[in-house]
């Protein structure tokens, strides 16, 4: 048991807990809380701290769940993978790879935990697949009561579509189940377009191609896309060269980490900067295991933003988008990523009962706090978004019952699993209230 000041990776949030423990098995966590309990005190369990928002921060107990990770059970027949709760994202695909599994979707970050990552909506993109909690089958969790709660196909199933998303409002997760996918690659396709045409046809683009994304710097009328299609294993892999790989990430890393900085000081080069950068844009094509082609290396520092809005309002978002950035003369060097994903049944799920498109918008983390996120929000709100739950937003407890039809039944649950706000924190308290 230790003590210290904890931030998250963004440097956005920050806590001072009263002691941190690191469980390593289910009864551990168990007696973790049973003990802030005895205490009156509370609890939140951590992740790597990827959340832009205070949602892990805690004056009480601190969960540090990093030697509660591995592998429980794998069934390559039926697709079912038990993992522990603290397992990275980036761990998960060695793990599975004996197997022949994998994950059917990722996001394009891996250093989250599996827990934090589907508690707080984490996604990916394609039109066919739901966000990273829609994979999750069942959980194990401990509630407020030091007590085990189980909920899958055959116990309590109705709590799967609120537990795998709950924003640790429930309870400490200490397992999760996904259903998993028979390994494949994917034949990516990376290119500058114009933004326009690129915007003009989302929703045939989206429709037509199993996962596709872009990116825009602002400043520009370029776009990054990013187009996807599965392949089987039997097609065969044409992966970049290690040392292409290893040379792009290391060189838009630490180029970009440059220019970000440059930006900061210098922020009227901005728009000459974005515009070199859209022109030399990866123009390139290869096919690898899925993993390697979902994620990418981010070692930039930077805040965020993001909202899921209809999926067939995203053009219109990202037009009044470039045109308020244009009207404010703000001078942004972080490009905006668009996305889309499937409707789906969790109960606070970004894509809940709705196709989505996501605008994600990010800024430098040095950068001066000069309005461009929370002018942004006000913009996604208005064409009818929601918040990610772990990037930055202002959403109270009225916001979300408002755009939630299960938010009612989401805080009766937590009501009967948290009656004393064991797991409660000041961003628990802003969004769903006491």
């Amino acid at each position: 048991m230790t003590t210290a000041t904890w931030q998250n990776w963004g440097r956005t949030a920050s806590a001072l807990p009263a002691r941190v423990e690191r469980p390593a098995t289910e009864e551990e966590v168990a007696a973790a809380v049973r003990r802030a309990a005895e205490e009156g005190g509370t609890v939140k369990a951590v992740g790597s701290g990827h959340s832009f928002t205070d949602i892990a921060a805690t004056d009480g107990v601190q969960l540090d769940l990093s030697r509660l990770a591995g592998l429980v059970h794998a069934d390559p027949a039926t697709g079912l993978v038990t993992l522990r709760a603290g397992t990275r994202l980036r761990d998960i695909p060695p793990l599975l790879a004996p197997y022949g599994l994998a994950m059917a979707n990722l996001g394009d970050i891996d250093a989250q935990t599996i827990s934090g990552a589907v508690s707080t909506g984490t996604h990916g993109t394609g039109l066919r697949f739901g966000g990273l909690a829609t994979q999750v089958v069942g959980v194990r969790l401990v509630d407020g009561r030091g007590e085990v709660v189980a909920a899958d196909a055959r116990h309590q199933p109705e709590l799967v579509p609120a537990l795998s998303l709950g924003l640790g409002a429930f309870g400490v997760l200490t397992e999760v189940t996904l259903q998993c996918v028979p390994a494949f690659l994917l034949r990516a396709v990376e290119r500058p377009e114009p933004l326009e045409d690129v915007l003009a046809s989302w929703s045939e683009r989206v429709r037509a191609v199993d996962h596709v994304e872009f990116y825009w710097f602002p400043h520009t009328r370029t776009a990054a896309t990013k187009t996807n299609t599965r392949l089987p294993l039997e097609a065969g892999a044409d992966p970049l060269p290690g040392w292409r790989r290893r040379l792009d990430d290391g060189l838009s890393n630490g180029l970009f980490e440059g220019t970000c900085r440059l930006t900061r000081r210098v922020p009227a080069v901005t728009p000459v900067v974005n515009q070199v950068a859209a022109r030399l844009m990866a123009n390139r094509t290869f096919c690898d295991a899925s993993p390697n082609v979902f994620t990418t290396q981010r070692s930039v520092r930077f805040r965020e933003t993001e909202y899921a809005v209809p999926l067939d309002a995203l053009p219109d978002a990202a037009r009044a988008l470039v045109a308020l950035v244009e009207r404010r003369g703000w001078r942004v060097s972080f490009p905006v990523e668009f996305r889309a994903a499937a409707g789906d049944d969790r109960w606070l799920s970004t894509a809940h009962g709705r196709d989505s498109g996501y605008v994600a918008v990010h800024r430098y983390w040095r950068d001066p706090q000069d309005g461009y996120l929370p002018e942004v929000e006000r913009l996604l709100r208005d064409h009818g978004g929601r918040p990610h739950w772990g990037k930055l937003h202002s959403w109270t407890a009225e916001d979300v019952a408002a755009a939630y039809p299960r938010f009612g039944d989401f805080v009766a649950l937590r009501d009967r699993l948290d009656p004393d706000r064991r797991f409660g924190n000041a961003y628990l308290r802003r969004v769903l209230g006491d």
